[in-house]
């Protein structure tokens, strides 16, 4: 059995990661997932929060996505992923005021469809303030 998986990380843009990883953990929607070599197959959804990518048993990069899909085979895990961003790039102020923003929006929403979109917003923004170990609030 290989002693990596191939990882990929596409967002709407581009491909921002493809490599040979140790493992890869997931934010998916039931918990977090670590994906190592020879994983078990499955598809999954994709929570905002931070894709961390392990080699040599240690953390080497961090990317905070904003949510997406997840697919996993025994040699291969493919996020397709609605934003990402290298936790390193992101900006404190910027996502406290896109919380604020999607806050303020949301008070005035009238209609569901709106309101789900906001929803779905504050939480990736405090899932970027998390990345970042500030408080949402």
């Amino acid at each position: 059995m290989a002693d990596t998986v191939e990882f990929e990380l596409v967002s709407p843009e581009r491909l921002v990661k493809s490599q040979a990883v140790g493992m890869v953990v997931i934010p998916c929607a039931e918990g977090d997932i670590g994906v190592l070599p020879g994983h078990t197959p499955l598809i999954g959804t994709v929570r905002p929060g931070v894709v961390d990518i392990h080699d040599d048993n240690k953390v080497t990069e961090s990317i905070f996505v904003s949510g997406g899909f997840v697919e996993v085979t025994a040699e291969r895990c493919t996020l397709l992923a609605e934003e990402a961003v290298m936790v390193s790039d992101l900006d404190a102020t910027v996502a406290q005021s896109r919380l604020d923003a999607a806050m303020a929006s949301l008070e005035k929403a009238t209609s569901e469809s709106e309101k789900h979109n906001l929803e779905a917003e504050i939480k990736i923004a405090e899932g970027m303030l998390s990345a970042l170990g500030s408080s949402a609030h």
